[in-house]
């Protein structure tokens, strides 16, 4: 390799890091769910909340829309509905025309099993893959796994995080909006 392109891959490997944004610990869910709310009031746009199970209501606290995820599913088990019947009412019908018994070629009850397959095969597969699109998945790191204090997140702390890439993000009027919020802690992090 030249040397121009060794001090850039060194450049790139030893740069200092840099922040990723700010983390605040709770202890209780009703104190989550208020700083939720107020971080949303702020008109913060790239934050979370973290917690070691679901919490109800959590979603109105944040302003969070509800997915499309199942008018894709919806929409892709009409398609495999559809497509399923239109492919035997052609194969049975007109293309390979089978006498049975004097059966009618486009017999509907005949269909219902590989129709209702098609239907179940296309939804699935939306829900699956449409679920890992959504989600941006797979995500193969998160700057915040190397936190320790956020690894009590998964069993019995409650964490709002703001990220550095908000529009909004300014390194004191996030700490000092965090601590306005009377956390058991507030801690940045970095990447």
């Amino acid at each position: 390799m030249s040397i121009a392109v060794e001090e850039i891959i060194s450049d790139e490997v030893h740069a200092p890091p840099r922040l990723a944004g700010f983390l605040a610990e709770f202890d209780d869910v009703d104190s989550v769910m208020a700083a939720a709310t107020k971080t949303r009031e702020a008109g913060y746009s790239i934050w979370d909340v973290h917690s070691p199970f679901p919490i109800h209501g959590i979603d109105d606290a944040m302003g969070i829309r509800p997915t499309i995820l199942p008018w894709m599913v919806l929409g892709m088990g009409l398609f495999g509905l559809s497509g399923g019947l239109l492919m035997q009412c052609w194969m049975n019908g007109i293309d390979y025309q089978y006498l049975i018994s004097g059966k009618p070629l486009f017999s509907i009850p005949a269909f219902i099993p590989v129709t209702f397959e098609c239907t179940i095969l296309c939804a699935a597969y939306t829900a699956v893959f449409g679920m890992f699109l959504l989600n941006k998945l797979p995500c193969l790191y998160n700057p915040l796994s190397k936190v320790e204090r956020f690894r009590r997140a998964t069993q019995d702390k409650f964490f709002v995080v703001i990220d550095a890439r908000d529009p909004k993000f300014d390194e004191r009027k996030v700490e000092a909006f965090l601590e306005s919020l009377n956390p058991k802690a507030i801690e940045s992090y970095e990447d």
